[in-house]
């Protein structure tokens, strides 16, 4: 599950995603909160990391907000699941950035919760990092591909 702070650094982008599409100006954060339905509060920290990233910019002045300064499908989705929650590996010893042996294992070749996890590890991190802004814009296409695996997941 991701977080709802990553679920309100998805919204903003989406919003500035969108009115990049519509070549507009800068949005104030007040108007990204409104427009996404995040909280102005948890907005302002997200968008300091989002443009901390080199996702977003940022204007001064009477006209000034935030703005995308990235197309959107330049902007993986894996990218901002990690900026805002960390690692996404279920097991340390499975993480390709914070790779930690676990404590309690002896053996990585032969621990069986590692394969397992492995395993599904592997199959979502090849379908998360498929995916950009872009998947999630108004006009893009609905996402088929994955809807044969959530509704076996049970989903």
């Amino acid at each position: 599950m991701i977080t709802h702070k990553t679920k309100y650094a998805l919204k903003a982008l989406m919003v500035l995603a969108d009115e990049k599409a519509g070549a507009a100006e800068a949005l104030r954060i007040e108007e990204i909160a409104q427009r996404s339905g995040a909280p102005k509060r948890f907005l302002e920290h997200i968008l300091l990391d989002l443009k901390r990233a080199g996702l977003i910019g940022s204007k001064r002045g009477r006209n000034g907000g935030y703005e995308l300064i990235k197309e959107p499908r330049r902007i993986s989705i894996a990218e901002v699941l990690r900026l805002i929650d960390g690692p996404m590996a279920p097991l340390p010893c499975l993480s390709r950035k914070a790779y930690r042996r676990c404590e309690d294992c002896k053996d990585e070749q032969t621990c069986r919760v590692r394969a397992v996890f492995g395993g599904f590890y592997a199959t979502y991190i090849l379908m998360i990092e498929s995916l950009t802004l872009s998947d999630l814009q108004q006009d893009a296409a609905p996402l088929d591909r994955f809807d044969g695996a959530a509704s076996q997941a049970g989903e």
